[in-house]
């Protein structure tokens, strides 16, 4: 393996970091995407039977809202719960760009890896090809050693340059898929709290106003 390194040159020492920051990012996020943490299990149900019992202390709230993503949004409606069914969703839209937005930290740069690594080995590949024609250049193609090295050196870095990209791009899509799916049940767990509240607090029918009856004609 080092000798592959010291084949490809220094263009592969950035693509060595990339990897390891690659391999940071994918391990940070498979830990703070775990399901039990954005989505505990049984927190909906609970917090739904707070809402029925009218058990919403302002305690209770600002705990939720420091468990999980999950906990964030559904403390973002208990706090607009008296408000009408409208500017509640409207609040959690709110709040949910915000979370999605933590759970999407660090997918931006896994994504960059992905776009940088094989233009990086491209560089290599191309710095390998120059070295290689400056040998024939200075020693003709008679020199076997200096050809073989300027090609070993490219096809290394290219290699490397892949290496690097496909699984960063694979994580990348995955993390995303991920996170989508976990919005979809947040939403739906959100929507499940407002409709709670709203059988705890149904909003008064409108009766609708009679017409007032026709004047008869005058006597």
């Amino acid at each position: 393996m080092l000798e592959l390194v010291k084949a490809g040159g220094w263009p592969m020492i950035p693509l060595l970091l990339l990897a390891v920051l690659a391999a940071a990012i994918v391990v940070e996020r498979f830990w703070t995407l775990r399901r039990k943490e954005v989505l505990p299990p049984g927190l909906g149900q609970e917090v739904r039977t707070w809402a029925t019992r009218g058990q919403l202390e302002p305690a209770h709230i600002e705990s939720l809202r420091r468990t999980s993503p999950l906990g964030e949004l559904l403390a973002a409606a208990l706090d607009v719960r008296n408000r009408p069914r409208d500017q509640i969703r409207e609040r959690i839209e709110d709040s949910g760009r915000h979370v999605v937005h933590r759970m999407e930290k660090f997918l931006n740069t896994l994504g960059s890896i992905a776009s940088a690594g094989p233009l990086l080995g491209l560089l290599g590949t191309v710095v390998g090809m120059i070295q290689m024609f400056l040998g024939i250049l200075d020693s003709g193609v008679g020199d076997v050693n200096q050809l073989a090295g300027g090609i070993g050196k490219a096809l290394v870095c290219a290699a490397a340059g892949m290496i690097v990209a496909i699984p960063a791009l694979m994580f990348h899509r995955y993390f995303r898929g991920r996170i989508a799916d976990y919005v979809i049940e947040m939403e739906k767990e959100a929507t499940a709290l407002v409709d709670a509240l709203e059988a705890r607090h149904p909003r008064p029918a409108v009766r609708p106003v009679a017409a007032p009856a026709a004047a008869t004609a005058g006597a």
